[in-house]
């Protein structure tokens, strides 16, 4: 006999091309997050495209439009919400900006520590104490102002480009997805195919319809608190808390911190905001969030708090944002493959009864 075989060489030659698969995929991971997080965007936004589409007078069978709408509405709503907040942000922001190349020409000699002990009285002794700490640890602030603009860049560049590609996905996503759908099947399994398609289009909706829940619950509740305990801008404060639940853990780190910096300076409760936000949160991830995804996802409560810390520890916060709709996804094909090898005949009758919501 031949060595290699002719299934050992298919055998090796299938690694090998998972291998590449994988390789690729690795590679290429920063890209492949940007547009996962496109299409998610996407589906947030589809529902006001879909409401304004129905509503509207004109070009009713045209997407574009509408879309261009829905963009629109979302731009101004942050707008709003922006100068609901703080008139003058944008122009502090600008300032602020400006200033800090001298703050990290100033860190790096030591001189902020002179400005430090001016503005806040210290002592001789600890001027120079905060001055050999900024430059012993040089490298160390170095790095961390690295990792910040490192951060900011990436942020700002999601910011752009995640709406952008989530035109794409609004305008031309049905069409796409019969194209994907064509490439990976044959005429024996289309209507598989198709029907998971369905399956998992239907998750999809259930999970953005499962973020905006919790999102609603978060505004409903910070504004309720912040109004009793008498902070300005409640309802505004609200608002921020309930969109930044959007994004996990950095959401609600930079919601609290705002609120709390502006309970401050305002003089308010804020003591005891921190407390109600402390007890919100542990409330939040351990009992709100996993009891409303495991119902719009069909996961138990138990599964979710697991999906979150399994997917925080793989890929940060990326990983706590995607782990669910991937084990959702996962979920839906697994259950898929093993009613269609127990029962392939039931493939056209769960086509026809496949959800569309």
């Amino acid at each position: 006999m031949a060595f290699p075989d002719k299934r050992t060489l298919n055998v090796l030659l299938t690694t090998l091309l998972f291998a590449v698969v994988l390789g690729i995929v690795y590679a290429a991971r920063g890209i492949i997050v940007v547009f996962l997080f496109a299409i998610l965007f996407a589906y947030l936004i589809d529902p006001v495209v879909r409401f304004l589409q129905r509503r509207s007078l004109f070009f009713k069978n045209l997407r574009g439009p509408h879309i261009v709408e829905a963009y629109l509405v979302f731009l101004i709503a942050i707008a709003l919400i922006i100068h609901g907040l703080a008139p003058g942000l944008l122009g502090q922001s600008a300032k602020l900006a400006k200033e800090i190349p001298r703050l990290m020409a100033e860190i790096k000699t030591g001189e902020l520590a002179t400005d430090i002990s001016n503005k806040y009285g210290l002592t001789e002794s600890q001027e120079l104490r905060l001055k050999s700490l900024m430059i012993e640890n040089q490298s160390y602030i170095d790095d961390v102002l690295r990792s910040v603009k490192q951060l900011a860049a990436t942020l700002l560049t999601g910011l752009v480009v995640i709406p952008i590609l989530a035109i794409f996905f609004l305008s031309d996503g049905a069409n796409l997805a019969n194209w994907l759908i064509r490439l990976i099947s044959t005429k024996d399994n289309l209507e598989e195919v198709q029907s998971l398609a369905a399956d998992l289009n239907t998750m999809m909706k259930h999970y953005i319809r499962a973020k905006v829940t919790i999102g609603g619950l978060s505004f409903v509740f910070c504004s309720i608190a912040m109004l009793v305990l008498g902070f300005p801008h409640a309802v505004g404060l609200g608002i921020l808390a309930g969109i930044l639940e959007f994004i996990p853990v950095a959401g609600w780190m930079v919601s609290a911190t705002t609120i709390l910096t502006i309970g401050a300076f305002t003089h308010s409760h804020w003591i005891w905001m921190a407390a109600l936000l402390g007890l919100w949160r542990v409330l939040m991830d351990y009992l709100i969030a996993p009891r409303v995804m495991g119902h719009e996802l069909e996961i138990h409560p138990l599964l979710a708090i697991f999906t979150f810390m399994v997917g925080g520890a793989i890929g940060g916060i990326i990983g706590v944002y995607l782990a669910v709709p991937i084990v959702a996804a996962l979920r839906v094909l697994w259950r898929r493959s093993d009613v269609f090898r127990a029962h392939p005949e039931h493939a056209t009758v769960l086509v026809s009864t496949t959800s569309h919501d």
